[in-house]
């Protein structure tokens, strides 16, 4: 029988087997409280197992992503949009030895500030509550993990640590440009938290696609001036694939061409740059980890036709619409009425004399048919209460 493998063991590989520049965990800058450490597990690899049994990371199971639950089983929900980030950045680190437990974590935790109903929600809350700070699901999902999430007896939140609420409050795409504060803000983020961020750009321009055209809102026909489609499709011609899998397979050859051009481009970065360290990175000029600039500008014009062609679609819109609605409505019922809140939420407000902050962190947690049952309970006269 093997000997068990104690985190000393686990910690002593990663030194052998990862490269130069990988954030290591026995480097690990530590959590806000001090905790004796596992046994047998590293402190990112725990931190996984935290993040997976919040409650947060459960309710990505009915947030939207483009499509509400309701509309359908098979589209991408904000959990399986997690997953699939989680992945594709996993495949990312071990091909360029990089931690893929620190990966793990930042990808798992990267959404769990997301509200209900997608960015609709996220628009409707900063607006709300623009005279007290505002919102963003970035500082929403540290503030989950440092704050909201209470399991345990002795701190709040999860107590994460420093390198992955580092990789959640710097998380950056073309939706998330967060203020961060703390955290080195004149630094980049860790080369593992920027593997996200490439993974996360990469995963919901390639399933959303998939989504766009299951949804019958996009057609194929219509994507043959796209670069990425275009030269997807013809890498596939002679295999002479049936018509019912084409669309599939190009989607699966675009994501193929861009795991490999960020890979290379970004060992081709390293290499060019004379990073050794992983602080060499994070003193780095701009991110590294990236496309190279023709794939970038691809996949920038795949971002834009899916902006004016799926996101903007009338059938999205209509959900989109319908659901600032209801958060708007549950806000101002909430904040002219308290004690329509559950009663722990009533002591929080009391506790904290910040309501719509309160209201906020209440109204982002919930999931989208949660939202749909509470508006009903409060506005429907003949729902049951």
């Amino acid at each position: 029988m093997n000997a068990i493998r104690y985190r000393t063991e686990l910690e002593r590989t990663e030194r052998h087997v990862l490269a130069s520049f990988a954030t290591l965990a026995s480097n690990s800058r530590g959590r806000s409280f001090p905790e004796e450490e596992s046994i047998t597990r590293t402190c990112f690899q725990r931190d996984v197992d935290r993040i997976v049994h919040s409650k947060a990371f459960r309710r990505l199971e009915y947030k939207t992503q483009v499509f509400v639950n309701y509309e359908g089983d098979h589209y991408r929900t904000r959990l399986t949009h997690t997953l699939e980030v989680a992945y594709v950045a996993k495949a990312l680190a071990r091909s360029l030895g990089l931690n893929g437990d620190l990966v793990e974590a930042i990808a798992f935790a990267h959404d769990l500030g997301h509200t209900p109903f997608g960015h609709a929600g996220e628009q409707v809350l900063n607006e709300l509550t623009s005279d007290v700070g505002g919102f963003e699901h970035n500082r929403q999902s540290l503030r989950m993990v440092e704050m909201l999430e209470n399991k345990y007896p002795k701190f709040h939140g999860l107590n994460l640590s420093w390198e992955v609420r580092e990789g959640l409050i710097k998380h950056t795409s073309i939706f998330d440009q967060p203020e961060v504060r703390g955290f080195e803000p004149e630094k980049q983020v860790s080369l593992e938290g920027q593997i996200v961020n490439l993974a996360d750009e990469l995963a919901y321009n390639c399933h959303d696609l998939e989504d766009g055209l299951r949804s019958g809102i996009l057609e194929e026909k219509e994507l043959k001036d796209l670069t990425l489609w275009r030269q997807a499709e013809s890498a596939i011609a002679a295999e002479k694939m049936p018509v019912d899998f084409r669309a599939d397979e190009i989607i699966r050859h675009i994501k193929d061409s861009l795991v490999i051009n960020a890979l290379t481009n970004s060992l081709e970065t390293i290499i060019a740059s004379g990073i050794i360290t992983s602080s060499d990175a994070r003193n780095w000029t701009s991110h590294v980890i990236s496309f190279d600039m023709t794939m970038t500008e691809s996949l920038k014009e795949l971002s834009n036709y899916l902006l004016e062609n799926f996101y903007y679609h009338h059938r999205v819109i209509r959900m989109t619409s319908k659901a600032k609605m209801l958060m708007e409505e549950l806000f101002k019922r909430y904040l002219d009425t308290p004690r329509l809140l559950p009663e722990k939420v009533q002591e929080t407000i009391r506790c904290s004399g910040e309501p719509k902050r309160v209201i906020c962190d209440y109204i982002a947690g919930m999931t989208d048919r949660f939202a749909l049952d509470e508006y009903r309970k409060i506005i429907d006269p003949l729902a049951r209460v």
